[in-house]
């Protein structure tokens, strides 16, 4: 089986030259502030070492503030020495504030190293499974007992309705009774016969059941 031919990646070839010329110009910015020896060639070590952290959080974790803060100081810190290089800066004469940031970046980076290395992730929490509610005891219906037929009473069995009571005389004041006697006295004279209760009622100009009371005094 022939073995595949090795082929050049141009991607990985470019990252590497781009690698090189930033490891020189980190180097080159730490010895021209005053970080002389071993020292100056450790500073673009702990750089791009932190650049790579913060990205592998990225790329395992997802987004996070931690990781892209650290990421932005790494890339800052690597493209600040590219341009410094460049002849922006008098490598001869560097600044006081530059060598105070080269004099920090150890301790920096330190304490980013260590919270990329030992903070946990932001994990959402996954939302809680709906609970099942109870039954209401009030819905749940019970069953009904089956009904009992009765049994039909016969009609000797069947009680007797008592009978209702008469209603109670309607009362009549006499003076009433005195002029009713004395329209019934006339009509008997003109006529020859009793007076009824609907004439009466017609005469003395009150309502059926009084005009039925006064009849049944006059009678």
């Amino acid at each position: 089986m022939a073995r595949p031919a090795l082929r050049i990646d141009a991607v990985l070839v470019q990252a590497v030259i781009a690698g090189a010329l930033s490891f020189a110009h980190l180097h080159d910015l730490a010895a021209a502030a005053g970080q002389d020896g071993w020292k100056a060639w450790a500073y673009p070590v702990s750089v791009d070492l932190l650049l790579v952290a913060a990205w592998r959080r990225l790329r395992s974790d997802g987004p996070s503030r931690l990781a892209w803060c650290w990421f932005l100081i790494a890339l800052v810190a690597s493209l600040g020495a590219n341009v410094a290089t460049a002849g922006l800066l008098g490598l001869g004469d560097v600044p006081a504030w530059l060598r105070i940031l080269v004099a920090a970046w150890p301790a920096l980076a330190f304490m980013g190293g260590t919270l990329l290395a030992h903070t946990p992730a932001d994990r959402s929490p996954a939302p809680p499974a709906p609970a099942t509610p109870d039954p209401d005891p009030a819905c749940e219906t019970e069953p009904e007992p089956a009904a009992v037929a009765e049994p039909v009473p016969t009609p000797e069995e069947t009680p007797a309705l008592p009978t209702p009571a008469p209603p109670p005389p309607v009362p009549v004041p006499a003076a009433l009774v005195d002029h009713a006697r004395k329209v019934a006295d006339d009509h008997h004279a003109r006529t020859g016969s009793p007076i009824d209760p609907d004439t009466l009622r017609a005469r003395l100009g009150v309502p059926p059941h009084l005009a039925d009371a006064i009849a049944a005094q006059l009678a």
